[in-house]
């Protein structure tokens, strides 16, 4: 079973770092949306090979579901089966144990940063 416990989340740095001063990160869809979108350890690569293939400047947020006052839930809103976490809520800055560096190779491939490969 999943661990349902540590949560990822790929962001911009720069919006990353921007949410330090508010104390609450949102993405930019987060207003449109409702929910930010979140993974599991074993779905952050191929999730970063499908939608940032490419993109430098990331970071990938680590959290706890525990930290977390917002509910996650387990959904597939694009009609698969493979179910991913999503946070109807912001995230504070504050719940983030880890902002991992994230950049891709120079293919455009990603892989889990090192601290993550154990």
């Amino acid at each position: 079973m999943k661990n349902f416990r540590t949560l990822f989340h790929i962001a911009e740095a720069a919006r990353f770092e921007a949410a330090g001063r508010s104390g609450i990160y949102e993405p930019e869809l987060y207003p449109l949306e409702g929910f930010i979108h979140c993974s599991f350890i074993e779905q952050v690569v191929p999730v970063a090979n499908r939608l940032f293939k490419g993109q430098r400047n990331l970071v990938l947020l680590e959290f706890e579901c525990a930290q977390l006052e917002a509910p996650v839930k387990l959904e597939n809103l694009e009609g698969g089966e493979e179910l991913f976490p999503h946070l109807y809520g912001v995230l504070p800055v504050s719940a983030i144990s880890t902002v991992h560096e994230f950049d891709c190779d120079t293919h455009g491939e990603f892989s889990l940063p090192v601290a993550l490969s154990r």
